[in-house]
């Protein structure tokens, strides 16, 4: 939308033509995220009080936790509405990109949104069951895929690119592509709301990540810098940079209501948003199998899950203390806060492993 406003004052020689660059606007859709949240915040915490949208705590959770029963939540709506501002003030109407990252905030946030609000009114942790939640999230992949599939870059097409091996790519045709993205979609959604059980434990990888994905957007979507560090030129994807400013604006705005002691939670509306639209921007940008290694902790999150059900089935034990494995560690005696931030540790150095691979490629 603004982008349109600058554009017609650079044409009268105003100088305003600083403000259509990407990096300029890719910074005031972060500080415009930011802002929002910060501002907005109290006050939707205090709405969500009023209302009694309170989080509702496992009967089986860690016996300090308790405390946390009544918190605010579903508060992805505050990083979400800041989210969209953001990108629509900032973003460019026409990439189609952009709209698709949109669609798929709108469609899983949906999913969280009504996941939360069935466990505010049973007053128990039960909302969507299982085959509900996944058969909304596959519906939503598979529509999301096949927008991606119609918009297919002619340069690289759907083919599946190997960080940390130059050249080396593998081909995928439609049924692969659509494999491949209900993977990345449907578990990265998850995966992020099975991590988002401590105060700022998901919300901060998620800000790495995404700072991770921009620099990929940035490099992928200009010939030159593509050119130069070896990497698929994909026209249009520089948009996307602003996108993943916008998210982390608001990403860091949610963390200043969200850090131990949490004021707010994120709930399942935000939790689920979030990780689909990780996902789609790795998608976009093709760092499908990067994301799995930037997202490590979601990765060992969701796979301790896997193993403590599996395992229970097999022998009617417990593999874990607790799952997911943060629970684990709580239940060994660490403390919420040194749980946290060793994740948010262990996420930032697989982000920079990543972004390693940009210049071994």
């Amino acid at each position: 939308m603004f982008l349109e406003l600058i554009n017609f004052l650079s044409s009268l020689d105003t100088g305003f033509n600083v403000l259509s660059y990407l990096t300029v606007r890719a910074v005031f859709a972060m500080m415009t995220a930011l802002l929002i949240t910060l501002v907005l915040g109290k006050w939707i915490i205090s709405k969500l009080k009023q209302y009694e949208i309170g989080q509702v705590i496992r009967d089986d959770g860690p016996e300090t936790h308790g405390e946390k029963e009544g918190t605010p939540t579903m508060g992805g709506v505050l990083i979400l509405f800041a989210f969209f501002t953001s990108v629509i003030i900032w973003g460019d109407w026409k990439n189609p990109y952009l709209w698709i990252v949109l669609l798929t905030a709108l469609l899983f946030s949906s999913i969280g949104f009504i996941d939360d609000y069935l466990k505010i009114k049973k007053k128990n942790s039960d909302g969507l069951s299982r085959r509900q939640k996944i058969a909304a999230q596959s519906i939503s992949t598979i529509l999301i895929c096949l927008w991606l599939i119609s918009l297919d870059s002619k340069v690289i097409g759907t083919e599946l690119l190997i960080p940390f091996f130059k050249d080396l790519v593998i081909p995928l045709n439609t049924l692969g592509f659509l494999i491949v993205g209900w993977f990345a979609i449907v578990g990265g959604s998850n995966s992020v709301n099975l991590t988002d059980g401590l105060d700022g434990l998901a919300i901060m990888p998620v800000i790495l990540i995404s700072g991770a994905l921009a620099v990929f957007a940035y490099i992928g979507g200009n010939y030159n810098f593509s050119a130069y560090l070896n990497m698929p030129f994909m026209p249009g994807t520089g948009e996307v940079f602003i996108v993943c400013a916008a998210l982390i604006g608001s990403g860091f705005g949610f963390l200043w209501f969200n850090t131990y002691p949490a004021e707010i939670f994120m709930g399942d509306t935000g939790s689920l948003s979030l990780g689909a639209i990780l996902a789609v921007i790795a998608i976009i940008v093709h760092q499908e199998i990067l994301l799995i290694l930037m997202g490590g902790v979601f990765v060992a999150e969701t796979f301790s899950v896997i193993i403590q059900i599996g395992y229970f089935k097999r022998t009617q034990e417990k593999f874990f203390l607790m799952a997911p494995i943060h629970h684990h560690f709580e239940k060994m005696g660490l403390k919420e806060p040194k749980i946290i931030v060793r994740f948010w540790i262990v996420t930032l150095i697989l982000v920079l492993i990543s972004l390693a691979s940009i210049k071994i490629r």
